[in-house]
């Protein structure tokens, strides 16, 4: 008998345990992002993949007493409505699933945790179909020799998520872009009219990328950074123009590429004040930062803004070694330490031991203060400054 007026479950063989804990959450998460980016119903309704998942989501239930989603589109709502830690899978306990939702209650779109779980890798950006283009256009500038046109298509991506048919068109006249055209095009999707609200649509000021109308007069921001802001700030609006399109990065891109991209060029302008040159995706990505200190030590730095430290933990991989450096760090940004008070211990817990005492995990913060102190040691002593003052006023 049909389970819940879904298909029959398939009788086949099932490894006990494998279905419960991380492994269908995994599932689970990789079921609503498919879900979020199929356009209508298919035929069937659901592919295999969503049912299956939801068909092991019943068994799991019912194995362990619980009741289970009614449907699919019931176990999408327990996604917006239940945090992880109380669907019925055993998980760690440094999993914090207390507050962790895979579906936005506001927007009803898989939240970053959600695109975490779907992919567990160091670069969850490139490891999505849709990023195949960040592989692209590493290969296309490095076929041109052109580490410029890299740069400027990575800056584009971070500063410009939002592109009007206008602003489209004038990237064909670029010429550090020039080599990318083609990939670019490929990045932005046309805006969905669900952004749309009284014939405009509204840029949040922080990222640049689109607000999401919630009601009469809210906005959210879906980026991380920006949704601890109960009232996001408009930055600007783009009226609608019946033959004028408006674009955005596909959704990866702005939450892997976009959100992190702002911190990273957010320590470059807090370097640079400082009067330091960093150079940014040095030998075409081989980590974000490259700071030359003035005693001549040279630091890589690596920038992440995740959600979950353990996943980030077990994705982390030895920075690149080509541009060489002496001292290597994993940043993230410092509102993920405020808002988990044990982001870097958890961390450490899941980091692979071969990484012990070569990837340490700091915040922007911490990095910063880092700086000052090194650029602190490097400045002479005012005695002395002054005595060689002296010496040659003598």
């Amino acid at each position: 008998m049909p389970l819940h007026g879904q298909q029959e479950l398939p009788r086949q063989p099932r490894a006990e345990g494998f279905f419960d804990g991380e492994n269908l959450l995994r599932m689970v998460a990789s079921a609503i992002v498919r879900l979020s980016q199929q356009p209508g119903p298919g035929d069937p309704v659901y592919d295999a993949t969503v049912q299956n998942t939801y068909n092991q989501l019943v068994l799991l239930c019912l194995v362990n007493g619980h009741a289970p989603p009614a449907s699919v589109p019931d176990m999408v709502r327990w996604a917006a409505e239940r945090p992880i830690g109380e669907w019925p899978w055993t998980l760690p306990d440094d999993f914090d699933g207390a507050s962790a939702f895979l579906v936005d209650g506001s927007t009803r779109t898989p939240t970053q945790q959600c695109w975490e779980w779907r992919i567990v890798a160091r670069d969850v950006a490139a490891e999505q179909v849709e990023n195949q283009l960040m592989r692209e256009a590493i290969a296309a500038c490095q076929a041109a020799h052109a580490p410029e046109s890299y740069t400027a298509f990575r800056r584009l991506l971070i500063r410009q998520p939002v592109l009007t048919e206008a602003e489209r068109v004038a990237l064909a006249d670029d010429l550090e872009l020039e080599l990318l055209h083609d990939v670019i095009k490929r990045c932005y999707d046309p805006v969905p009219a669900s952004y749309l609200r009284d014939g405009s649509y509204a840029v949040c000021a922080r990222c640049g990328c689109l607000l999401a109308p919630i009601g009469h007069d809210r906005y959210v921001c879906e980026l991380d950074r920006c949704r601890r802001d109960q009232h996001p700030r408009v930055g600007r609006r783009v009226e609608a123009r019946r033959g004028s399109g408006l674009y955005q990065l596909n959704r990866p891109l702005r939450m892997f590429i976009t959100g992190p991209g702002l911190a990273e060029t957010d320590l470059e302008s807090e370097l640079v004040a400082r009067g330091l040159r960093p150079e940014m995706w040095p030998n075409f990505d081989a980590y974000d930062l490259r700071i030359t200190l003035p005693r001549g030590r040279v630091w890589a730095v690596d920038v992440k803004d995740r959600a979950n430290p353990a996943l980030l933990g077990r994705s982390a991989l030895p920075l690149r070694s080509d541009p060489p450096y002496d001292e290597g760090f994993l940043v993230a940004p410092q509102y993920r330490f405020d808002e988990r008070e044990d982001y870097g211990r958890v961390y450490t817990r899941h980091r692979r031991d071969n990484l012990a005492g070569t990837l340490e995990l700091i915040s922007d913060t911490e990095l910063l203060t880092r700086v000052d102190r090194e650029l602190a040691r490097s400045r002479p002593s005012e005695p002395a400054a002054t005595l060689r003052e002296e010496t040659a006023d003598a």
